[in-house]
Protein backbone atom coordinates (compact mmCIF):
# COMPACT_ATOMS: atom_id res chain seq x y z
CA UNK A 1 0.00 0.00 0.00
CA UNK A 2 2.83 2.26 0.43
CA UNK A 3 3.59 2.07 -3.33
CA UNK A 4 -0.17 3.66 -3.65
CA UNK A 5 0.01 6.42 -0.94
CA UNK A 6 3.48 7.83 -2.18
CA UNK A 7 2.56 8.03 -5.94
CA UNK A 8 4.88 5.28 -6.87
CA UNK A 9 1.96 3.13 -8.92
CA UNK A 10 -0.16 4.57 -11.40
CA UNK A 11 -2.91 2.40 -12.53
CA UNK A 12 -5.33 3.48 -15.47
CA UNK A 13 -7.95 4.63 -13.01
CA UNK A 14 -6.09 6.77 -11.52
CA UNK A 15 -5.40 10.49 -13.07
CA UNK A 16 -1.62 10.46 -13.07
CA UNK A 17 -1.67 7.53 -15.29
CA UNK A 18 -2.01 9.06 -19.02
CA UNK A 19 0.10 11.81 -18.56
CA UNK A 20 3.34 9.67 -17.19
CA UNK A 21 2.88 7.42 -19.81
CA UNK A 22 2.50 10.51 -22.41
CA UNK A 23 5.36 11.97 -20.21
CA UNK A 24 8.35 10.47 -21.86
CA UNK A 25 6.61 9.02 -25.60
CA UNK A 26 8.60 10.86 -28.16
CA UNK A 27 7.53 9.29 -31.15
CA UNK A 28 3.64 9.75 -31.87
CA UNK A 29 3.73 6.47 -34.20
CA UNK A 30 3.07 5.31 -30.33
CA UNK A 31 0.55 8.06 -29.21
CA UNK A 32 -2.33 6.30 -30.82
CA UNK A 33 -4.94 4.18 -28.69
CA UNK A 34 -4.17 0.99 -30.86
CA UNK A 35 -0.55 0.84 -29.03
CA UNK A 36 -0.51 -1.11 -26.35
CA UNK A 37 -0.52 0.14 -22.63
CA UNK A 38 0.89 -1.29 -19.56
CA UNK A 39 -1.57 -2.59 -16.69
CA UNK A 40 0.30 0.04 -14.51
CA UNK A 41 2.95 2.31 -14.38
CA UNK A 42 5.41 2.35 -11.76
CA UNK A 43 7.65 5.65 -10.83
CA UNK A 44 9.80 4.19 -8.34
CA UNK A 45 11.77 6.80 -5.95
CA UNK A 46 14.49 4.13 -4.80
CA UNK A 47 16.25 1.04 -5.51
CA UNK A 48 13.74 -1.54 -3.13
CA UNK A 49 10.64 -0.30 -5.29
CA UNK A 50 12.69 -1.32 -8.63
CA UNK A 51 13.35 -4.96 -6.55
CA UNK A 52 9.94 -5.12 -5.50
CA UNK A 53 8.26 -4.84 -8.86
CA UNK A 54 10.69 -6.76 -10.60
CA UNK A 55 10.48 -9.69 -7.87
CA UNK A 56 6.61 -9.65 -8.70
CA UNK A 57 6.36 -9.39 -12.20
CA UNK A 58 8.42 -12.57 -12.54
CA UNK A 59 6.64 -14.00 -9.68
CA UNK A 60 3.08 -13.29 -11.86
CA UNK A 61 4.77 -14.34 -14.80
CA UNK A 62 3.80 -10.10 -16.31
CA UNK A 63 6.59 -9.00 -18.39
CA UNK A 64 8.83 -5.76 -17.78
CA UNK A 65 9.65 -2.70 -19.94
CA UNK A 66 11.87 -0.30 -18.62
CA UNK A 67 12.12 3.62 -19.90
CA UNK A 68 14.61 6.19 -19.11
CA UNK A 69 14.16 9.00 -21.01
CA UNK A 70 11.49 7.59 -24.33
CA UNK A 71 14.01 7.49 -27.29
CA UNK A 72 13.22 3.52 -28.34
CA UNK A 73 12.69 4.67 -32.04
CA UNK A 74 10.34 1.78 -31.95
CA UNK A 75 8.66 2.31 -29.15
CA UNK A 76 9.62 -0.83 -27.06
CA UNK A 77 10.59 0.94 -23.82
CA UNK A 78 7.25 1.45 -23.04
CA UNK A 79 4.84 -0.97 -25.45
CA UNK A 80 4.32 -4.79 -26.03
CA UNK A 81 2.34 -7.55 -27.73
CA UNK A 82 1.73 -9.11 -24.08
CA UNK A 83 0.57 -7.89 -20.91
CA UNK A 84 3.09 -5.65 -19.21
CA UNK A 85 4.33 -3.36 -16.29
CA UNK A 86 6.10 -0.37 -17.38
CA UNK A 87 9.18 1.02 -14.87
CA UNK A 88 9.39 4.69 -15.31
CA UNK A 89 13.00 6.04 -13.91
CA UNK A 90 11.93 9.90 -14.61
CA UNK A 91 12.21 10.38 -10.87
CA UNK A 92 15.83 8.51 -10.25
CA UNK A 93 18.38 11.39 -12.29
CA UNK A 94 20.37 12.57 -9.44
CA UNK A 95 24.00 12.97 -10.52
CA UNK A 96 27.10 13.80 -8.98
CA UNK A 97 30.02 15.24 -10.10
CA UNK A 98 33.70 14.66 -9.08
CA UNK A 99 35.84 17.23 -10.57
CA UNK A 100 38.58 16.14 -8.51
CA UNK A 101 39.25 12.82 -9.68
CA UNK A 102 37.06 13.69 -13.43
CA UNK A 103 34.28 10.89 -12.81
CA UNK A 104 30.22 11.15 -12.17
CA UNK A 105 27.64 8.70 -10.95
CA UNK A 106 24.62 9.49 -13.27
CA UNK A 107 20.92 7.79 -12.38
CA UNK A 108 19.90 6.38 -15.41
CA UNK A 109 17.00 8.24 -15.44
CA UNK A 110 18.95 11.48 -15.77
CA UNK A 111 18.91 13.31 -19.67
CA UNK A 112 21.91 13.90 -21.54
CA UNK A 113 21.17 17.35 -20.80
CA UNK A 114 20.86 16.69 -17.13
CA UNK A 115 24.56 15.29 -17.62
CA UNK A 116 26.15 18.11 -19.42
CA UNK A 117 24.47 20.78 -17.37
CA UNK A 118 25.54 19.49 -13.89
CA UNK A 119 29.67 18.66 -15.43
CA UNK A 120 29.46 22.64 -17.14
CA UNK A 121 28.48 23.70 -13.29
CA UNK A 122 31.26 21.69 -11.74
CA UNK A 123 33.97 22.53 -13.87
CA UNK A 124 34.76 24.37 -17.37
CA UNK A 125 37.31 21.75 -18.72
CA UNK A 126 35.65 18.64 -18.84
CA UNK A 127 32.53 17.20 -20.79
CA UNK A 128 31.01 14.08 -21.76
CA UNK A 129 31.11 12.43 -25.31
CA UNK A 130 27.56 10.93 -25.75
CA UNK A 131 24.74 12.15 -27.93
CA UNK A 132 23.52 15.48 -28.87
CA UNK A 133 19.72 15.30 -27.99
CA UNK A 134 19.34 16.53 -24.79
CA UNK A 135 16.23 14.95 -23.75
CA UNK A 136 17.71 11.22 -24.26
CA UNK A 137 18.12 9.24 -21.08
CA UNK A 138 21.59 8.05 -20.34
CA UNK A 139 19.98 4.48 -19.12
CA UNK A 140 19.35 3.19 -22.75
CA UNK A 141 21.60 5.30 -24.31
CA UNK A 142 24.88 4.65 -22.68
CA UNK A 143 23.79 0.81 -22.50
CA UNK A 144 23.11 0.68 -26.37
CA UNK A 145 26.89 2.67 -27.38
CA UNK A 146 26.26 6.25 -27.38
CA UNK A 147 27.96 7.91 -30.57
CA UNK A 148 28.47 11.91 -30.44
CA UNK A 149 30.64 14.97 -31.48
CA UNK A 150 33.62 13.93 -29.56
CA UNK A 151 33.32 10.31 -30.62
CA UNK A 152 36.98 10.60 -33.01
CA UNK A 153 38.64 11.76 -29.59
CA UNK A 154 37.14 9.94 -27.21
CA UNK A 155 35.65 6.88 -28.57
CA UNK A 156 31.39 6.16 -27.56
CA UNK A 157 29.98 7.23 -24.35
CA UNK A 158 30.08 3.57 -23.55
CA UNK A 159 33.72 3.00 -23.73
CA UNK A 160 33.78 6.08 -20.97
CA UNK A 161 32.11 3.79 -18.33
CA UNK A 162 33.90 2.99 -15.14
CA UNK A 163 31.02 1.07 -13.19
CA UNK A 164 27.43 0.57 -13.09
CA UNK A 165 24.28 -0.88 -10.83
CA UNK A 166 21.76 -2.93 -12.47
CA UNK A 167 18.84 -4.74 -10.78
CA UNK A 168 18.70 -8.43 -11.93
CA UNK A 169 15.92 -11.11 -12.90
CA UNK A 170 16.10 -11.93 -8.93
CA UNK A 171 16.17 -8.93 -8.02
CA UNK A 172 19.86 -8.18 -6.71
CA UNK A 173 21.35 -5.27 -6.74
CA UNK A 174 25.28 -5.58 -8.28
CA UNK A 175 28.08 -3.60 -8.97
CA UNK A 176 30.59 -4.10 -11.60
CA UNK A 177 32.45 -6.16 -8.60
CA UNK A 178 29.91 -8.14 -8.02
CA UNK A 179 27.98 -8.66 -11.35
CA UNK A 180 31.43 -10.02 -13.08
CA UNK A 181 33.49 -8.58 -16.01
CA UNK A 182 31.41 -10.47 -18.59
CA UNK A 183 28.55 -8.84 -17.66
CA UNK A 184 30.01 -5.29 -17.17
CA UNK A 185 31.10 -5.90 -20.97
CA UNK A 186 27.43 -6.74 -22.44
CA UNK A 187 25.96 -3.82 -20.60
CA UNK A 188 28.41 -1.36 -22.29
CA UNK A 189 26.99 -1.10 -25.79
CA UNK A 190 24.57 -4.30 -25.92
CA UNK A 191 21.38 -3.05 -25.13
CA UNK A 192 20.44 -2.80 -21.12
CA UNK A 193 17.16 -4.18 -21.36
CA UNK A 194 18.10 -7.74 -21.94
CA UNK A 195 20.12 -8.22 -18.93
CA UNK A 196 18.29 -6.37 -16.19
CA UNK A 197 16.79 -2.81 -15.21
CA UNK A 198 20.32 -0.27 -15.41
CA UNK A 199 20.07 2.21 -12.37
CA UNK A 200 23.21 4.13 -12.81
CA UNK A 201 26.44 4.37 -14.26
CA UNK A 202 29.85 5.85 -13.17
CA UNK A 203 31.48 7.67 -16.12
CA UNK A 204 34.86 8.96 -16.85
CA UNK A 205 34.45 12.37 -17.63
CA UNK A 206 36.96 14.17 -20.43
CA UNK A 207 38.89 17.10 -21.36
CA UNK A 208 37.62 19.64 -23.24
CA UNK A 209 39.35 23.41 -23.41
CA UNK A 210 38.18 26.52 -22.57
CA UNK A 211 37.24 27.34 -26.12
CA UNK A 212 36.09 25.01 -29.16
CA UNK A 213 35.23 25.79 -32.46
CA UNK A 214 31.50 25.30 -34.14
CA UNK A 215 31.61 26.01 -38.33
CA UNK A 216 28.44 25.52 -40.33
CA UNK A 217 28.42 25.92 -44.31
CA UNK A 218 25.79 24.91 -46.75
CA UNK A 219 25.89 24.59 -50.40
CA UNK A 220 23.19 23.36 -53.05
CA UNK A 221 23.54 21.10 -55.48
CA UNK A 222 23.99 23.69 -58.18
CA UNK A 223 27.01 25.00 -55.86
CA UNK A 224 28.63 21.99 -56.58
CA UNK A 225 27.42 19.52 -52.93
CA UNK A 226 27.32 16.22 -54.89
CA UNK A 227 31.30 17.32 -55.60
CA UNK A 228 31.96 18.53 -52.17
CA UNK A 229 29.72 15.08 -50.67
CA UNK A 230 32.18 12.86 -52.33
CA UNK A 231 35.15 14.30 -51.55
CA UNK A 232 34.24 15.21 -47.97
CA UNK A 233 33.88 11.09 -48.21
CA UNK A 234 37.29 10.47 -48.97
CA UNK A 235 38.85 12.96 -45.79
CA UNK A 236 36.31 12.92 -42.77
CA UNK A 237 37.81 9.93 -41.39
CA UNK A 238 40.94 10.87 -41.46
CA UNK A 239 40.97 14.66 -40.36
CA UNK A 240 42.37 15.18 -36.91
CA UNK A 241 41.03 13.32 -34.60
CA UNK A 242 39.66 16.70 -32.47
CA UNK A 243 37.84 17.74 -35.54
CA UNK A 244 34.30 16.12 -36.28
CA UNK A 245 32.92 17.24 -39.56
CA UNK A 246 29.27 15.92 -39.93
CA UNK A 247 27.05 16.30 -43.43
CA UNK A 248 23.63 16.76 -43.49
CA UNK A 249 21.47 16.07 -46.67
CA UNK A 250 17.61 17.32 -47.61
CA UNK A 251 16.11 18.40 -50.33
CA UNK A 252 15.51 21.92 -50.12
CA UNK A 253 13.43 25.12 -52.28
CA UNK A 254 16.69 26.43 -55.19
CA UNK A 255 15.39 30.02 -53.98
CA UNK A 256 13.00 31.15 -51.85
CA UNK A 257 10.75 32.89 -54.50
CA UNK A 258 11.13 28.95 -56.51
CA UNK A 259 8.95 25.75 -55.86
CA UNK A 260 11.95 24.00 -58.00
CA UNK A 261 13.80 21.48 -55.30
CA UNK A 262 17.17 20.79 -55.42
CA UNK A 263 19.32 18.72 -52.62
CA UNK A 264 21.42 21.17 -49.79
CA UNK A 265 24.47 19.70 -48.08
CA UNK A 266 24.68 21.38 -44.59
CA UNK A 267 27.85 21.03 -43.10
CA UNK A 268 28.85 21.08 -39.55
CA UNK A 269 31.92 20.63 -37.74
CA UNK A 270 33.20 20.80 -33.99
CA UNK A 271 36.95 21.04 -33.50
CA UNK A 272 38.26 20.76 -29.74
CA UNK A 273 40.42 23.72 -30.63
CA UNK A 274 40.07 27.19 -31.21
CA UNK A 275 39.51 28.76 -34.16
CA UNK A 276 42.96 29.93 -35.05
CA UNK A 277 44.08 26.21 -34.93
CA UNK A 278 41.40 24.22 -36.30
CA UNK A 279 40.07 26.57 -39.34
CA UNK A 280 43.42 25.87 -41.26
CA UNK A 281 44.00 22.25 -40.30
CA UNK A 282 40.08 21.85 -42.27
CA UNK A 283 40.85 24.45 -44.68
CA UNK A 284 44.27 22.37 -45.72
CA UNK A 285 42.03 18.82 -45.95
CA UNK A 286 39.01 20.58 -47.62
CA UNK A 287 39.88 23.49 -49.51
CA UNK A 288 36.70 23.10 -51.88
CA UNK A 289 34.37 23.80 -48.93
CA UNK A 290 35.26 27.23 -48.54
CA UNK A 291 34.83 27.39 -45.64
CA UNK A 292 36.06 30.32 -43.83
CA UNK A 293 36.43 32.52 -39.99
CA UNK A 294 32.85 34.04 -40.89
CA UNK A 295 31.67 30.42 -40.67
CA UNK A 296 33.05 29.46 -37.60
CA UNK A 297 32.39 30.52 -33.78
CA UNK A 298 34.41 30.13 -31.13
CA UNK A 299 32.44 28.98 -27.29
CA UNK A 300 32.76 27.28 -24.47
CA UNK A 301 32.04 23.56 -24.78
CA UNK A 302 28.46 23.55 -22.77
CA UNK A 303 27.13 25.97 -25.44
CA UNK A 304 28.25 24.10 -28.12
CA UNK A 305 25.96 21.65 -26.64
CA UNK A 306 23.03 23.37 -27.75
CA UNK A 307 23.10 23.79 -31.42
CA UNK A 308 23.14 20.44 -32.21
CA UNK A 309 20.43 19.44 -29.92
CA UNK A 310 18.75 21.67 -32.11
CA UNK A 311 18.04 24.45 -29.27
CA UNK A 312 17.43 28.49 -30.07
CA UNK A 313 20.47 30.46 -29.80
CA UNK A 314 20.09 32.70 -26.89
CA UNK A 315 18.56 29.92 -24.71
CA UNK A 316 19.55 29.82 -21.41
CA UNK A 317 21.69 27.23 -20.10
CA UNK A 318 18.83 25.67 -17.59
CA UNK A 319 17.28 24.83 -20.83
CA UNK A 320 19.07 21.72 -20.94
CA UNK A 321 17.10 20.42 -18.20
CA UNK A 322 13.92 20.86 -19.89
CA UNK A 323 12.69 17.31 -20.28
CA UNK A 324 9.23 18.21 -22.25
CA UNK A 325 8.41 16.77 -25.59
CA UNK A 326 7.71 19.52 -27.93
CA UNK A 327 3.94 20.62 -28.32
CA UNK A 328 4.08 19.55 -32.00
CA UNK A 329 6.19 16.19 -32.27
CA UNK A 330 6.22 14.39 -35.71
CA UNK A 331 5.67 10.77 -36.01
CA UNK A 332 9.19 9.59 -37.41
CA UNK A 333 11.09 6.59 -38.70
CA UNK A 334 14.98 6.09 -38.43
CA UNK A 335 17.56 3.58 -40.44
CA UNK A 336 21.16 3.08 -39.86
CA UNK A 337 24.07 2.22 -42.07
CA UNK A 338 27.80 1.88 -42.12
CA UNK A 339 30.14 2.80 -45.28
CA UNK A 340 33.33 1.65 -45.64
CA UNK A 341 33.88 2.25 -49.55
CA UNK A 342 33.14 5.40 -51.24
CA UNK A 343 30.04 6.00 -52.65
CA UNK A 344 30.21 6.85 -56.34
CA UNK A 345 29.01 10.38 -57.35
CA UNK A 346 26.51 8.65 -59.77
CA UNK A 347 24.95 6.03 -56.97
CA UNK A 348 24.44 9.59 -54.79
CA UNK A 349 23.14 11.81 -57.73
CA UNK A 350 20.68 9.17 -57.45
CA UNK A 351 20.03 8.95 -53.86
CA UNK A 352 19.39 12.84 -54.39
CA UNK A 353 16.79 12.06 -56.33
CA UNK A 354 14.83 10.10 -53.93
CA UNK A 355 15.53 12.64 -51.24
CA UNK A 356 13.92 15.44 -53.45
CA UNK A 357 10.34 12.92 -53.40
CA UNK A 358 9.89 14.47 -50.07
CA UNK A 359 11.29 17.35 -48.17
CA UNK A 360 10.54 15.52 -44.69
CA UNK A 361 13.04 13.19 -45.38
CA UNK A 362 16.96 13.36 -44.68
CA UNK A 363 20.30 11.68 -44.17
CA UNK A 364 22.80 12.57 -41.91
CA UNK A 365 26.64 10.98 -42.74
CA UNK A 366 28.41 11.34 -39.35
CA UNK A 367 32.39 10.80 -39.78
CA UNK A 368 34.23 7.57 -37.78
CA UNK A 369 38.04 7.60 -37.38
CA UNK A 370 40.02 8.88 -35.13
CA UNK A 371 40.11 6.90 -31.63
CA UNK A 372 37.42 4.99 -33.44
CA UNK A 373 39.73 2.91 -35.36
CA UNK A 374 42.45 2.58 -32.72
CA UNK A 375 39.29 0.37 -30.14
CA UNK A 376 39.06 -3.20 -30.78
CA UNK A 377 35.33 -4.15 -32.25
CA UNK A 378 35.20 -6.97 -29.27
CA UNK A 379 36.18 -3.78 -26.70
CA UNK A 380 32.69 -4.26 -25.66
CA UNK A 381 29.63 -5.55 -28.19
CA UNK A 382 29.60 -2.24 -29.97
CA UNK A 383 31.82 -4.04 -33.27
CA UNK A 384 31.46 -0.89 -35.84
CA UNK A 385 34.83 0.87 -35.48
CA UNK A 386 37.79 -0.19 -38.26
CA UNK A 387 37.11 -0.09 -41.94
CA UNK A 388 33.99 2.51 -41.22
CA UNK A 389 34.21 5.89 -43.10
CA UNK A 390 30.80 6.98 -41.39
CA UNK A 391 27.72 6.19 -41.02
CA UNK A 392 24.50 7.07 -42.23
CA UNK A 393 21.15 7.76 -39.96
CA UNK A 394 18.21 7.98 -42.61
CA UNK A 395 15.58 10.30 -40.92
CA UNK A 396 11.61 10.67 -42.20
CA UNK A 397 9.12 12.46 -39.96
CA UNK A 398 5.34 12.76 -40.57
CA UNK A 399 1.83 13.83 -39.05
CA UNK A 400 0.88 11.19 -37.10
CA UNK A 401 -2.84 11.28 -39.18
CA UNK A 402 -1.01 10.29 -42.15
CA UNK A 403 -0.26 7.09 -44.50
CA UNK A 404 2.08 5.28 -41.97
CA UNK A 405 2.56 3.03 -44.47
CA UNK A 406 2.93 5.32 -47.11
CA UNK A 407 5.76 7.03 -45.37
CA UNK A 408 7.92 4.12 -44.45
CA UNK A 409 7.63 3.18 -48.01
CA UNK A 410 9.49 6.31 -49.08
CA UNK A 411 12.37 5.14 -46.25
CA UNK A 412 12.83 1.72 -47.46
CA UNK A 413 12.93 2.57 -50.78
CA UNK A 414 16.21 4.71 -49.90
CA UNK A 415 17.67 2.53 -47.44
CA UNK A 416 17.23 -0.51 -50.16
CA UNK A 417 18.83 1.63 -53.07
CA UNK A 418 22.02 2.59 -51.06
CA UNK A 419 22.19 -1.52 -49.84
CA UNK A 420 24.71 -2.41 -52.35
CA UNK A 421 27.08 0.74 -51.30
CA UNK A 422 27.38 -0.08 -47.74
CA UNK A 423 28.59 -2.91 -44.85
CA UNK A 424 27.60 -6.18 -46.24
CA UNK A 425 27.95 -9.73 -44.64
CA UNK A 426 25.90 -8.36 -42.10
CA UNK A 427 24.94 -4.78 -43.42
CA UNK A 428 25.64 -3.25 -40.57
CA UNK A 429 23.30 -1.42 -37.35
CA UNK A 430 23.32 0.38 -34.62
CA UNK A 431 21.63 -0.96 -31.44
CA UNK A 432 20.22 2.71 -30.45
CA UNK A 433 18.51 3.18 -33.88
CA UNK A 434 16.60 0.08 -33.66
CA UNK A 435 14.77 -1.16 -36.50
CA UNK A 436 11.95 -4.02 -35.84
CA UNK A 437 12.09 -3.97 -40.41
CA UNK A 438 15.98 -6.35 -39.58
CA UNK A 439 13.75 -8.97 -37.88
CA UNK A 440 11.76 -10.11 -34.39
CA UNK A 441 12.29 -12.26 -31.84
CA UNK A 442 9.12 -14.85 -31.84
CA UNK A 443 7.21 -13.83 -28.67
CA UNK A 444 7.01 -16.60 -27.03
CA UNK A 445 9.76 -18.99 -27.87
CA UNK A 446 12.85 -16.87 -28.79
CA UNK A 447 15.68 -18.90 -30.25
CA UNK A 448 19.50 -17.62 -31.03
CA UNK A 449 19.27 -18.88 -35.06
CA UNK A 450 16.20 -16.81 -35.00
CA UNK A 451 17.94 -13.58 -33.37
CA UNK A 452 21.06 -14.11 -35.36
CA UNK A 453 19.02 -12.69 -38.47
CA UNK A 454 18.87 -8.89 -36.79
CA UNK A 455 21.58 -9.67 -33.59
CA UNK A 456 24.38 -9.90 -35.61
CA UNK A 457 24.15 -6.62 -37.45
CA UNK A 458 24.07 -4.78 -34.47
CA UNK A 459 26.62 -6.85 -32.53
CA UNK A 460 28.50 -8.87 -35.27
CA UNK A 461 30.76 -11.87 -33.92
CA UNK A 462 29.85 -10.18 -30.22
CA UNK A 463 25.86 -11.40 -30.34
CA UNK A 464 27.41 -14.78 -29.58
CA UNK A 465 29.32 -13.87 -26.62
CA UNK A 466 26.08 -11.83 -25.34
CA UNK A 467 23.74 -14.52 -25.65
CA UNK A 468 26.02 -16.97 -23.56
CA UNK A 469 26.28 -13.68 -20.91
CA UNK A 470 22.19 -13.95 -21.31
CA UNK A 471 22.14 -17.49 -20.42
CA UNK A 472 24.05 -17.05 -17.69
CA UNK A 473 22.28 -13.62 -16.02
CA UNK A 474 18.55 -14.76 -17.23
CA UNK A 475 18.32 -18.49 -18.42
CA UNK A 476 14.78 -18.48 -18.36
CA UNK A 477 14.79 -14.66 -20.38
CA UNK A 478 12.36 -12.47 -18.28
CA UNK A 479 13.78 -9.50 -19.60
CA UNK A 480 12.75 -9.69 -22.65
CA UNK A 481 11.42 -7.77 -26.31
CA UNK A 482 11.02 -8.41 -29.91
CA UNK A 483 15.07 -7.14 -30.22
CA UNK A 484 16.62 -8.85 -26.79
CA UNK A 485 19.21 -10.84 -26.68
CA UNK A 486 18.01 -14.56 -26.14
CA UNK A 487 19.82 -16.75 -23.84
CA UNK A 488 22.08 -19.43 -24.97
Amino acid sequence: MGFYSHGVVHTPNTSSYSSLLQSSIRNTRFLSSSNSRPLLIVAPTNYSQIQASVICCKKHDTQVRVRSGGHDFEGLSYTSHNPFVLIDLSRLRYISVNEDDGTAWVQAGATLGEVYHSIAEKSSIHGFPAGYCHTVGVGGHLSGGGTGNMVRMYGLAADNILDAKIIDVNGRLLDRRSMGEDLFWALRGGGGASFGVILSWKIKLVYVPPAVTLCNIAKNREEGATELVYKWQKIADKLHERIYLAVTLQAANVADTTKQMTIRASFRALALWGVNKSLPLIQNSFPELGLEPKHCTEMSWIDSVFPFAGLPDGSPRNALLDRSRSPVQPAYKIKYDYVKEIIPKNAMEEAWKILMEDPNGMMIWDPMGGRMSEISDSEIPFPHRKGNRYNIQYLFTWQSDEDEERQLGWIRKLYNYLSPYVSKSPRGQYINCKDLDLGKNDPDKPSYPQSKVWGEKYFGVNFRRLALVKGKIDPENFFRNEQSIPPL
